[in-house]
């Protein structure tokens, strides 16, 4: 299976630390967010990794990575960096990541057994995690519900309860290329282009009727948003890098 990083955006949330590269190529205890990134996919047996590239793109010719130019990237969302390995996308199911988060090989592994054509993981225990980063959670939480299979049937809405939030989506995604050639055809539409991705994966439950299957997440993840996540995600590196060292030895 190949894997994409989106990591085409400036980060300007993250301030000075994003001025010279873009967020997956800050280094945080003695690793960039990427190496984490690829020490997880390599965990789960990804045999090719590339990166849609914007901001800062030179700096990824050092890491010998495919990259996916977005010249757009200043003016469009994530979304746009996607449609940019579109060669990828139409001839192989890729595992999409976000470029800052961390996560485990073995989140990796659930998201490639999923069945249906896009797959996305999920923090079922989001909540002690966004209470570290936010004052108030519905500050960022977005809706995230499903049904009892396991589908989602609703997220990137403003969440208006804690109650009401299933999870959090993490920035996994896995997708076939027959998912890829819907989405591809629906982004011909303006208004659906323009689209971030939340927006995009909501529109193609509640308007397309797409089975986008949610996978929960095992073991620790974190997202890197804000200067202050680096302070509250600290210690999920630690845990993080302990097993995913672990990972490697097949301990």
């Amino acid at each position: 299976m190949k894997a994409l990083i989106l990591a085409a955006g400036r980060g300007s949330r993250m301030g000075g630390l994003t001025v010279d590269r873009p967020k997956c190529l800050v280094e945080v205890a003695g690793r960039t967010l990427l190496q984490r990134q690829l020490k997880a996919l390599s965990a789960a047996d990804v045999d090719s990794v590339g990166v849609a590239v914007g901001w800062c793109a030179e700096l990824f010719a050092a890491t010998g990575l495919p990259v996916f130019p977005n010249p757009r990237w200043a003016e469009t969302t994530m979304a746009e960096s996607l449609a940019s390995a579109d060669s990828w996308l139409s001839s192989d199911t890729v595992l999409i990541s976000y470029g800052d988060i961390v996560y485990t090989g073995e989140t990796v592994r659930r998201l490639a057994a999923a069945k249906a054509d896009v797959a996305i993981a999920y923090d079922p225990e989001w909540l002690p995690l966004w209470r570290r980063r936010f004052v108030d959670p519905l500050q960022d939480a977005e809706t995230f519900a499903m049904d009892a299979s396991g589908f989602l049937t609703d997220i990137g809405a403003r969440a208006g309860n804690v109650d009401d939030v299933q999870g959090q989506f993490m920035g996994l995604v896995r997708m076939t290329p027959p998912a890829w050639s819907v989405i591809r055809e629906a982004r011909s539409v303006p208004e659906i282009a323009a689209l971030d991705m939340t927006g995009l994966l909501r529109h193609l439950v509640r308007e397309l009727q797409l089975k986008v299957a949610a996978v929960p997440t095992a073991g620790p993840w974190c997202e890197f948003d804000h200067p202050s996540d680096f302070t509250v995600g600290l210690e999920i590196l630690r845990r993080l890098d302990t097993e995913l060292t672990l990972e490697d030895t097949g301990a």
